[in-house]
């Protein structure tokens, strides 16, 4: 009988390039398992890092023309006029170009998140919610190539995995930002929450810029489903912090010293 793992399609991510991928791989790993895709190497010099910025820009502009399917390593060198054997010193195939591309995006809706303090008030969040979500809906609309990226993204387990991996790191930084609305929530329920919150967002800005959809609504629907869900959250806190005060009360009253 054929095992699973002999009948499994090869990632084609880890089959081009496969030499520089494997750099990367954990210790004991599966050889087909999915991978954090990585740059070969990172430009130290500033020759080195305009090389670098200008294949990346030039992957964008390619990626949002034509799709990734058609997108091919040799044209994006061609118009980055970088010679091809340099960008293969950076990147093992496109597929790691694509996840260096995503690592910019987070990196950028991050330094949004520094933008606006970096914590959800506790007061009045409904207001800062609305603020933020439409100063996002506009990275989407201004950028195209956003959702190309998020799209070429789902095309292989490891691309799947490498964006995985920039999620929970911002979902890390939602977390910390939802303490203040979320005093009485546990980490480990705060953090799930933020996975979801990301996971969510990023679903729906990239349905929003689809063709024939409507962006204006689709950023009302988003809007609206972040505000029910941080509701019920904010409230099961209250709630929470409500029940312990009530039992810190009912546990003093309880252990009173006789006749006092």
């Amino acid at each position: 009988m054929t095992s699973s793992r002999a009948s499994r399609r090869a990632d084609p991510a880890l089959v081009a390039g496969a030499e520089a991928i494997s750099d990367v791989s954990l210790p004991g790993q599966a050889p087909d398992a999915p991978q954090e895709l990585l740059p070969r190497k990172r430009p130290t010099q500033e020759r080195s890092r305009r090389k670098f910025d200008a294949l990346l820009a030039a992957s964008r502009d390619l990626l949002t023309e034509v799709g990734f399917e058609s997108f091919t390593c040799e044209e994006v060198a061609s118009r980055a006029d970088v010679p091809i054997g340099t960008l293969y010193q950076f990147f093992a195939n496109k597929y790691v170009i694509v996840c260096e591309l995503n690592r910019q995006d987070f990196a950028s809706v991050r330094d949004e998140l520094e933008q606006f303090d970096g914590v959800i008030p506790s007061l009045d969040w409904l207001r800062f919610l609305d603020s933020f979500v439409d100063h996002l809906a506009t990275l989407w609309t201004s950028d195209p190539s956003r959702r190309e990226v998020w799209l070429a993204m789902q095309s292989t387990p490891s691309t799947r995995a490498t964006g995985k991996i920039s999620e929970k790191q911002l979902a890390g930084k939602i977390a910390t930002m939802l303490a203040p609305l979320t005093p009485r929530t546990p980490l480990h329920r705060r953090t799930l929450m933020a996975e979801v919150l990301v996971h969510v967002v990023y679903s729906m800005l990239n349905f929003s810029v689809q063709d024939g959809q409507s962006h204006s609504d689709a950023v009302a629907e988003l809007k609206r489903l972040m505000a029910a869900y941080l509701t019920v959250a904010e409230k099961e806190s209250r709630a929470s912090r409500s029940r312990s005060v009530d039992e810190a009360g009912g546990h003093a009253a309880g252990t009173s010293p006789a006749g006092s």
